[in-house]
């Protein structure tokens, strides 16, 4: 199935950390394409570092559950500790969408609830699939042109 993971790092050298991350995945499923990486503001939580943000589509036949799974054994392996919500984080594996699945439990929620306000998450996922769809959302182009220039 292909689905669609963000990947973002602020702390430990993040570009190396987001470079790592996508080793990783790319070890662990199929990498179709991944985005260059982009510097980005904090949004919420503590006064903290930019961040260092990228989108990688992969191909996976794991389950829903089972690649975000994965996605917290890359964050484990790599030293992320979860201390505080929207902290400084050494690497953040977001699943976004996993084909058109739809779903929401206490481990997943698909598509990523907040991905379509997330400029972070959607111009590097158009820059690598300028058809990219966000069920429930609609074309990733048309909601960033939607959204406020600034976050």
């Amino acid at each position: 199935m292909k689905a669609v993971v963000a990947l973002g790092a602020n702390i430990h050298d993040p570009v190396s950390n987001v470079e790592l991350a996508i080793t990783l995945l790319s070890q662990a499923s199929e990498l179709l394409s991944s985005s260059t990486l982009h510097a980005t503001k904090p949004i919420g939580g503590p006064v903290q570092p930019d961040f260092i943000n990228a989108v990688c589509i992969i191909e996976s036949d794991l389950p829903p559950l089972d690649l975000l799974s994965v996605l917290h054994g890359i964050e484990v392996s790599m030293g992320r500790v979860r201390s505080e919500k929207w902290g400084p984080r050494t690497i953040d594996c977001d699943l976004i969408v996993y084909g058109d699945a739809k779903m929401q439990n206490a481990g997943l929620t698909l598509p990523h609830p907040l991905a379509h306000v997330r400029r972070f998450v959607l111009e590097p996922w158009l820059e690598i699939d300028q058809d990219a769809f966000l069920p429930g959302h609609g074309y990733v182009r048309e909601i960033l042109a939607q959204l406020p220039s600034s976050e």
